[in-house]
């Protein structure tokens, strides 16, 4: 169980970056309230130390890791100098019972990881980005910023916009800060970025809940029992844990800076302004700033806006029109610093912004009606809890809850009341309007919608449970309906975590033995150039990041900086169900799933598959990989210039019921023999036959018509194909 000790150490690790900085940065009237600063600061000085050692030409956070840790313990020194160890002492221990519930929520994050291996991984439900965050805190973890050598430099490849080398494309156009974190902590922890990956993540949105306990008690004005019921229903929604279960660290460092930023916003407008206190809130706002542009810069357009919808309103109702200028001139400055040292990020900001336009990233994710915003959803893919029609009425009483506790709050409270409707009515039509467009375009704008609900969600959280302020009428039938809403409401978030747990403890994407050992290719000299021909994206991109010592070609456009163009590698890694078998030297194992195959080989040829093959289907946790094919699936075999050739191919396959099998080229005689296939696994051959030079289709038929997979699975499928093993010697 070596992930807990692991975790906790990367917690304590960002605790430990961000005590000093926290104390020393936040603004004098709360500064006894340091700790709720700890993480996002801790964090932002992380990702800050491994900008400013790429921009200076260190070579990576392994060269410069441990001499960084001195910048913490120095600040640390200052400021315990200047509160005192016993006033510091008192602080933390007065956020006790937040810690605990970090602590609480850190520990149930990590728990299906260690269920699911036993050595530490990086797990996921369906999201590739793990392997990308990866290959980015590799760059930032052991090279230099002028390095040129194996993948990063391959400007053909990697060119992205005006990024012509890898390096360059994390620094200025891709999330920058996830993998700097990554980097850093694995560097002082000794551990590789695939064996960190999803703790890191966990630890960041455990480590959210201080900050969302801030929200509660400080902008929305909650008690502090009823702003920590709110932390830990944050720490167990659902709609957080899908982030952590996607891998995406990206939007929970976002979340974190957002509400920074807004509850820096609503106590400047709240008190008096003048440009001095202002400067007290420049490090908070710097930190927010720093986070945003680090990661999601994208969401520098929307992240002031609940801050400016509040004060913007309250500045119309009031005509404090000067007043709202200053507000924003104070605002915006820390911005303007963190824009010069982020320069090429803010730089390529239009450019980004230009490839969320050209690309339909992500993936359609459902809509949540209002029950789903306090995370009453099914789980690992946030559908609702349609049985019964369940879901319609937990959204309309949810809706009904809100109004009524809307309309109680009255004039009275009529300040907090603002503060709500300004974080609630602005984020929720924007997340209506992307749900609407992806229905409208069929495009996955839902997966916008989604992020941005996510990125908010520790404001909007708060602003949703204003329900809870019904408890304040005094009258004890209601103090105890709130608190059966309360448990009505955490009851369906642990079962929803409950049914993260049990999905992610039997992941479909992990970072098995497999993928790691192909780490062993890039100490072999004699392997200049490698082929990626894996034709599953997750370990596809793992490759990439286990090999960028070497010049790497995809096949397929494979994420962001890794284009596909002419194979020029001079040997094929071969990792799907189709495998070239060449004698000696020219094939080379690597695992039993992943091989070489020289592409100078005087026999090499290629061979993929076309149309007729269904998705690859595996069983999680295991080795075992197969396709299913219609009636119809299609080998595209390239055979290089010299003329034709003899070859065998041999399927390992069973059928669905029993089947006769041909093998021809386009509308040619089949291959002899006819074979048969029967619902047990088996190993039959076609050939050996001639094939031309060149490209050529041949069909793999069967006599039998396909049928449909099952009740819930349209599929036509035929063959269940384990392997392809392409004899090119025709014995």
């Amino acid at each position: 169980m070596i992930h807990f000790p692991v975790a906790f150490a990367l917690l304590l690790h960002v605790l430990f970056w961000g005590a000093g900085a926290a104390m020393l940065l936040m603004p004098q009237p709360w500064r006894r309230f340091w700790p709720v600063l700890v993480v996002p600061a801790g964090l932002a000085l992380q990702s800050a130390v491994v900008w400013l050692g790429a921009h200076a030409g260190l070579r990576g956070t392994d060269a410069y890791a441990g001499w960084s840790e001195l910048i913490p313990a120095v600040l640390l020194a200052i400021a315990l100098g200047q509160r005192g160890v016993r006033a510091v002492f008192t602080d933390a221990s007065r956020f006790g019972l937040v810690w605990a519930t970090v602590a609480g929520c850190l520990a149930l994050l990590v728990l299906p990881v260690a269920i699911a291996s036993q050595t530490l991984t990086t797990i996921s439900l369906g999201s590739c980005d793990a392997a990308d965050y990866a290959a980015g805190a590799r760059v930032l973890k052991e090279f230099a910023r002028s390095d040129r050598a194996g993948f990063l430099g391959l400007v053909e490849v990697v060119r992205v916009q005006s990024a012509d080398n890898f390096f360059e494309y994390w620094l200025r156009l891709n999330h920058f800060t996830p993998s700097a974190l990554i980097a850093l902590n694995g560097s002082v922890l000794g551990r590789a970025p695939e064996e960190i990956a999803t703790l890191l993540t966990a630890v960041l949105l455990a480590g959210a809940l201080p900050v969302v306990f801030w929200v509660a008690r400080a902008i929305v004005g909650y008690s502090g029992g009823v702003s920590l019921i709110v932390a830990g229903l944050f720490g167990a929604s659902p709609i957080m844990w899908y982030a952590v279960a996607q891998v995406a660290p990206g939007q929970l460092l976002a979340a974190q800076a957002v509400a920074l930023l807004t509850w820096a916003g609503v106590a400047l407008w709240r008190g008096r302004l003048a440009w001095s206190r202002g400067t007290q809130f420049a490090g908070v706002l710097a930190t927010g700033y720093w986070l945003v542009l680090g990661g999601y810069n994208f969401f520098l357009f929307v992240c002031l806006v609940p801050a400016v919808t509040y004060a913007s309103g309250l500045a119309i109702w009031r005509r404090s029109w000067r007043r709202l200028a200053h507000w924003m001139a104070i605002l915006l400055l820390p911005l303007a610093g963190c824009a010069v040292v982020f320069g090429g990020r803010m730089a390529g900001l239009a450019e980004r912004l230009s490839l969320l336009q050209s690309y339909d990233f992500g993936w359609k994710i459902p809509a949540l009606t209002a029950e789903g915003w306090l995370g009453m959803v099914q789980g690992p893919d946030l559908e609702p809890w349609s049985i019964f029609g369940v879901r319609w009425v937990l959204s309309a009483a949810v809706v009904g809850l809100l109004v009524w506790s809307f309309l109680r709050a009255g004039w009275q409270r009529s300040r907090s009341l603002w503060v709500a409707l300004a974080i609630l009515l602005p984020v929720l039509a924007g997340y209506f309007f992307l749900q609407m467009r992806g229905a409208r375009l069929g495009t996955n704008a839902s997966y916008d919608a989604y992020k941005l609900f996510a990125v908010f969600y520790p404001l909007l959280l708060p602003a949703l449970c204003w329900w809870v302020t019904l408890r304040r009428s005094r009258q004890l039938h209601e103090w105890i309906f709130v608190v059966g809403v309360a448990g009505v409401v955490g009851a369906f978030n642990v079962v929803g975590c409950g049914m993260f747990i049990w999905k992610l403890s039997r992941p479909p994407l992990l970072v098995d033995r497999e993928l790691r050992q192909l780490g062993k290719i890039e100490a072999m000299p004699d392997v200049k150039s490698v082929n990626l021909l894996i034709p599953d994206m997750w370990s596809r991109l793992w490759a990439n990041a286990l090999l960028l010592r070497k010049e790497q070609y995809f096949e397929t456009h494979t994420y962001e900086g890794r284009l596909n163009t002419p194979l020029r590698g001079d040997w094929d890694l071969e990792g799907g169900l189709v495998s070239l078998r060449l004698p000696g030297e020219a094939r080379r194992p690597v695992s039993p799933r992943f091989t070489l195959v020289s592409a100078r080989d005087a026999r090499h040829l290629r061979v993929t598959t076309a149309e007729g093959w269904h998705g690859i289907d595996f069983l999680p946790g295991t080795a075992e990989r197969w396709q299913w094919t219609g009636r119809d699936a299609v080998l595209v075999i390239d055979n290089p210039p010299g003329g034709s050739r003899q070859i065998r191919v041999t399927l390992d396959a069973r059928g669905l019921g029993e089947r006769e099998l041909t093998l021809r080229s386009g509308g040619g005689e089949p291959v002899a023999p006819v074979v048969r296939l029967g619902e047990a696994r088996a190993s039959v051959s076609f050939g050996p036959f001639s094939i031309p030079e060149g490209r050529s289709r041949w069909v793999l038929h069967s006599a039998q018509p396909a049928e449909r997979a099952g009740p819930d699975d349209p599929r036509l499928i035929a063959v269940c194909v384990y392997h392809v093993a392409i004899d090119a010697g025709g014995n």
